[in-house]
């Protein structure tokens, strides 16, 4: 039985040419801040908490964006959103996401961000999901290019820091009028452009649309960041090639992979896909992420995001699925730690593992 382990190499060659050479030196400014990388976590709801952004950002990643907070500041002290809250502990900007409809609760819950140390205040116009659209926030926006407007001019103008946004490309393959939003965002003075290469309707499924995203970012000025479907070193290297973007967005690749943030930069550096880390050291990152998903969300809710993160990071190992399932039944913290170790401590005995 074959296997491999979050942080190996991925096993395609590598398709490194000139136009990628050309822009592995892209540095990549927002406002006062100038990224250490072109890769970006991108925010993921139920996942992109402060333990991961933290190991992402570690990993090299240049920026890692929060999990999506509502405007609606009177709903920040529940148990769902009093984590989000919580201050990353690594060196790169505190980006953090709004969502909303409303022009002035959107402006007043970026001025209580900054209050609360955000570095950043990204706006998300991109996400699909039912519950988001339903308060007509999220990529329900894209329809309403009036409102857009209004809601870009009273964030920017509220705050200091720089306002970033993430769209996708239009609400429906009829509607793609993304190089139109973009072009409002950068009027309105926003710092930074994420384009999800599909349409609201579409949601996560059918080809990404580089070549819209490829027309974006040759109608603005500021930088624009290519996401969709990015989920190697050797796709973050073509799409850029093809897009002419200015970074990469890694969303659903990074789960159990925090790695791929490193493994991308060092692609695009030098042509070469990075060396796999050694298992001890994917041991200790998870046990290390675990211990921290404990201690922001508490006994039993973080007993509960850990089995989400190690079902991601031990998908393609030996003998997953029956790990898994015992894992999955344990309800105590330091139980789960043991688990995990004693896996690990069987894969390195494992024959087919070559360090």
């Amino acid at each position: 039985m074959s296997y491999h382990l979050p942080g190996l190499n991925p096993t395609e060659p590598p398709g490194w040419n000139s136009q990628i050479e050309k822009q592995a030196a892209h540095v990549i400014t927002i406002g006062s801040h100038t990224l250490t990388s072109r890769t970006i976590l991108a925010p993921m709801a139920g996942v992109t908490d402060q333990p991961f952004r933290d190991l992402c950002v570690e990993l090299g990643a240049g920026l890692a964006v929060g999990e999506m907070l509502t405007s609606n500041t009177d709903l920040w002290n529940s148990r769902k959103n009093l984590p989000r809250l919580a201050r990353p502990r690594h060196d790169a900007p505190h980006v953090v996401q709004i969502a909303g409809s409303d022009p002035r609760m959107m402006a007043e819950a970026a001025r209580m961000h900054v209050d609360l140390g955000a570095d950043i205040i990204d706006i998300n116009m991109g996400c699909p999901a039912k519950k988001v659209l339903k308060k007509a926030a999220g990529s329900a926006l894209l329809k309403d290019t009036a409102l857009v407007t209004d809601i870009l001019r009273s964030v920017v103008a509220a705050v200091e820091i720089p306002v970033t946004l993430k769209i996708r490309t239009g609400w429906c393959p009829e509607s793609r009028n993304g190089v139109e939003v973009a072009r409002i965002a950068q009027a309105e003075g926003i710092q930074m452009l994420s384009v999800h290469g599909r349409t609201r309707e579409c949601r996560f499924t059918g080809s990404v649309e580089y070549d819209t995203i490829a027309a974006i970012k040759q109608s603005v000025a500021i930088p624009v960041i290519a996401n969709g479907d990015i989920d190697s070193p050797t796709k973050a290297g073509q799409v850029l090639a093809h897009t002419g973007a200015d970074g990469v967005m890694i969303g659903r690749a990074a789960q159990g992979n925090p790695w791929i943030f490193e493994q991308i930069s060092h692609y695009l550096d030098t042509g070469e896909l990075l060396a796999r880390r050694p298992l001890p050291e994917v041991r200790d990152r998870l046990l290390r992420h675990i211990r921290e998903l404990h201690e922001l969300y508490g006994e039993f809710r973080g007993v509960l995001f850990a089995r989400k993160h190690v079902g991601w990071y031990t998908s393609q190992c030996s003998g997953a699925i029956e790990f898994r399932r015992t894992f999955n039944q344990i309800s105590n913290p330091e139980q789960q730690l043991q688990h995990v170790a004693a896996y690990f401590e069987a894969l390195q005995h494992n024959k087919e593992y070559a360090a």
